[in-house]
C-alpha cells in the first residue's frame, strides 16, 4: 500500500467543479500548475442527479473549488446538493484529504437567530459537508468570521479580499483625501482591517467612517453618518452586495455630508434583480467586486461602474498553503 503522505506530496491537488463556476476553477488550475478534472452531471427524468469524478483520484488531495450561490437561475440547492454528492463520491473513492473551497458560501448570512425559531442555517450546511467527508473547508470573505469558524467542527479557512482591493486601488487614491468606510456598524471591524492595510500600502493614516443601518422584517432603515468625511474620497468596503440598497444609502450620505463620490469594494457580487437600477442611479464612482460568483450576474455593459477584480490567484496561493504548510494570512496581509 502506498505512503498516503509521499503520495500525496508527489502530485498537485486535484481541482474539481460543477457547471457553471468551472471557468473560475480552471483559472485556479492554471494558476497552480494543476489538472481540473472533469465531472460528469447526469439529470434523471425525475429531477435526481448523478455526479462523479471523471478519474481515477484514490491517494490524491482532491479539492472541490464550487461557489455556493444561487446563479442567475437563483439554483443554490441544486448547486449545494451536487457539491455534497461529489464530495461523497470522492470520499468513496480513495481519495487521501477532501477539502472544499467555496468563494461564496451559501447560508453564511444566516448564522444567527433573530427571531423564535429561526433555523441556524450556516450550521446545518457545515453539518451537512462534513457528514460526506470535507475535511478542509475554504471560504473567501464570509459574513461573520466567528460564526463561520464555530459553525464547523472541521478545519476552516477564511479568505479576505483585504490586500486584492488594496493592491488595486492605492495607485489612484495616493493624491485623495481617503476615508474608509463600514456601510453599517456591524462592518467596523471589516472596516478597520482594510484601512490598516491600505495605510501601509499608502504610507500615511487614514479616516474611517461608519454609516447607520438598522433591519427589521426585512425593512432597512437608517441613513445617520458618523466621522468626519468632507472633502474625501469615500472608500466602501463590505462582503457583499445583493440589492445594492445599503451601498446607495450609504453613498448618499457621505455625499450630503461634503464627500465625494465613493469608490465601492465588495467580494462578493450577489446582484439581485433590483440592484443595477438601484446601484446606477447611486453616488458610487466605481463598484469593485471579485469573480468569487462567476459567472457574473451583472457585468460592465450592465453598470458602468462595475469592475471584477479576480481572486482565482488568492484561492490558487492558498490551496498552495495547504499542501505546502505555508502560511494562508499572509496572503491576505492581515
Amino acid at each position: 500500500m502506498p505512503d498516503k503522505q509521499s503520495t500525496i506530496g508527489d502530485l498537485p491537488p486535484a481541482i474539481l467543479a460543477l457547471e457553471p463556476g468551472a471557468a473560475f476553477a480552471d483559472r485556479v488550475a492554471a494558476i497552480l500548475g494543476a489538472e481540473r478534472v472533469p465531472v460528469e452531471e447526469r439529470v434523471f427524468e425525475d429531477g435526481e442527479v448523478k455526479v462523479r469524478a471523471l478519474a481515477e483520484l484514490r491517494a490524491r488531495h482532491a479539492v472541490i473549488v464550487q461557489s455556493l450561490d444561487g446563479g442567475k437561475n437563483g439554483a443554490v440547492h441544486d448547486r449545494l446538493c451536487r457539491t455534497l454528492l461529489l464530495a461523497g463520491s470522492l470520499k468513496d473513492a480513495g481519495v487521501a484529504r477532501l477539502s472544499c473551497v467555496a468563494p461564496y458560501l451559501a447560508y453564511a448570512r444566516k448564522d444567527r437567530r433573530t427571531k423564535p425559531w429561526d433555523p441556524l442555517s450556516l450550521r446545518y450546511v457545515a453539518q451537512m459537508l462534513e457528514a460526506v467527508g470535507v475535511e478542509t473547508m475554504m471560504a473567501l470573505e464570509v459574513h461573520d468570521l466567528a460564526a463561520f469558524e464555530n459553525a464547523f467542527r472541521i478545519p476552516t479557512v477564511p479568505l479576505d479580499t483585504h490586500r486584492l482591493f488594496a493592491t488595486r486601488l492605492a495607485p489612484e487614491l495616493e493624491q485623495e483625501d481617503v476615508v474608509v468606510v463600514a456601510p453599517d456598524p456591524g462592518g467596523l471591524k471589516r472596516a478597520q482591517l482594510f484601512q490598516e492595510l491600505l495605510e501601509r500600502e499608502l504610507d500615511r493614516p487614514l479616516r474611517r467612517a461608519v454609516a447607520d443601518k438598522r433591519r427589521s422584517a426585512g425593512v432597512v432603515t437608517g441613513e445617520q453618518l458618523y466621522g468626519e468625511v468632507e472633502g474625501c474620497r469615500p472608500v466602501i468596503i463590505d462582503d457583499l452586495v445583493s440589492s445594492g440598497g445599503t451601498l446607495a444609502r450609504a453613498s448618499a450620505a457621505l455625499v450630503a455630508a461634503g464627500a465625494k463620490p465613493a469608490i465601492v469594494a465588495v467580494a462578493h457580487g450577489v446582484f439581485s434583480a433590483e440592484a443595477r437600477d438601484t446601484l446606477d442611479t447611486a453616488d458610487i464612482e466605481k463598484l469593485l467586486v471579485t469573480d468569487s460568483i462567476d459567472p457574473p450576474r451583472l457585468d460592465a455593459d450592465a453598470l458602468s461602474s462595475l469592475e471584477v477584480v479576480s481572486c482565482a490567484e488568492l484561492v490558487a496561493g492558498a490551496i498552495a498553503c495547504l499542501e505546502s504548510g505555508g502560511s494562508i494570512t499572509a496572503l491576505s496581509g492581515a
